[in-house]
């Protein structure tokens, strides 16, 4: 999936079946479920839950959190936007979705 057909999902009811957990969690969080998107991503244990846990404490303003969860996705603390962010997030997490379907 393209970042413009992810984008253009963010109206529907639901989040794509076909895309990772990870990506529904960046989903759910656009629309504004901040609540759902970390339910999602809290007992993930590997890098990429650890980043969008990291993005979302970030979000709600909670940087001592948000630092101890980049320090576990191996990440620096950003200095993008948050908006920047989450895109950052997004296209990476499809870039490498695309990389495995792609054969």
């Amino acid at each position: 999936m393209e970042f413009e057909n992810f984008i253009s999902t963010l109206t529907a009811p639901a989040p794509p079946e076909m895309v990772s957990v990870y990506l529904h969690a960046m989903w759910f969080d656009a629309r504004g479920d901040w609540d759902k998107a970390h339910n999602i991503v809290q007992d993930i244990n590997d890098s990429k839950a650890a980043l969008i846990h990291a993005y979302l404490h970030r979000k709600e303003g909670d940087a001592s959190n948000a630092r101890y969860w980049y320090n576990r996705a191996g990440k620096p603390f950003p200095a993008l936007s948050l908006q920047q962010e989450w895109e950052q997030i997004v296209r990476d997490l499809l870039h490498t979705a695309n990389q495995y379907t792609a054969f």
